[in-house]
């Protein structure tokens, strides 16, 4: 029982830990997309474009909705256009579009419809305004679904642990029948049996849960180094907080408990039926 438990404990907080990961990284996708818009003016004439682009920023800045405003250099969007475009996104004559990004105070579509409006007053048909959320949605709801299939992997392991411990505790009846037989005659109730059963298999669970709790923590440990090496801000929001180390450390628990009821209530419905 104590490495069946084991294994069990470790793949539900290995569970726990990458459901949790994940609904830590939706909350920071969403904290950094909410409010996140880029306005794009598509002026082929430079001179224009940055005409325009001086006189947005300033209108921008002083918008009461807005809380930050910085143009894109032409020298980043260079760099991500390099794979396609190679050196020649560097050179002046091409019309690449000025990108001017805004934070809101207020992610509403009212705050974004103002900044629609003074986009528009100033470039009326070279401007697009577009929303960080609205192009990330896919990964967004990705990111909930693997959240929500780990949730549902950890209600499993918890069931199918409820289910060992059930078969465990009614082999171990059929094992002991005999020495069960004799309690009895010696006046032993059916509660007095149970609680045997209860201390072994509690034991034997908060032995294998801490073993198994500690292997998953190891490995959620070195796979968080790994993903911080990445240096990729999405990814960077994959982190469990110390609420959730609290909850791995608190999982050895929940299985002793889970497994002291599963052996109380599989024991005493089996002297139950036989007696």
């Amino acid at each position: 029982m104590i490495w069946v438990m084991a294994i069990m404990v470790f793949l539900t907080a290995l569970a726990t830990a990458f459901g949790l990961g994940m609904f830590a990284a939706a909350n920071a996708l969403d904290r950094q997309l909410a409010g996140r818009v880029t306005v794009q003016i598509v002026e082929p004439d430079a001179r224009s474009r940055d005409a325009h682009v001086a006189q947005l920023v300033a209108a921008l800045r002083i918008r009461p909705g807005v809380a930050r405003v910085s143009e894109v250099d032409r020298a980043a969007l260079a760099a991500m256009l390099k794979p396609w475009l190679g050196d020649a996104g560097l050179d002046p004559d091409l019309p690449m579009p000025a990108m001017i990004d805004v934070d809101l105070k207020d992610a509403s579509d009212a705050a974004l419809a103002d900044v629609e409006r003074t986009a528009r007053r100033i470039a009326p048909n070279q401007v697009r305004v577009d929303r960080h959320a609205r192009w990330l949605a896919p990964v967004r709801e990705f990111i909930t679904t693997l959240s929500w299939l780990a949730a549902a992997a950890v209600v499993l392991m918890v069931s199918a642990t409820a289910t060992v411990v059930l078969l465990a505790a009614r082999a171990g009846l059929d094992t002991h029948r005999n020495t069960i037989e004799v309690l009895h005659m010696l006046g032993s109730t059916d509660v007095q049996v149970a609680r045997l059963f209860q201390r072994r298999v509690a034991l034997e669970t908060l032995i294998g849960g801490v073993l198994g709790t500690a292997a998953a923590a190891l490995v959620a440990l070195l796979l968080q180094a790994e993903v911080a090496s990445l240096g990729s801000d999405m990814l960077a929001g994959i982190a469990l907080a110390r609420s959730d180390w609290i909850a791995l450390a608190v999982l050895p628990l929940l299985f002793v408990a889970i497994a002291t009821f599963a052996a109380r209530t599989g024991v005493l419905r089996a002297l139950g039926k036989t007696l």
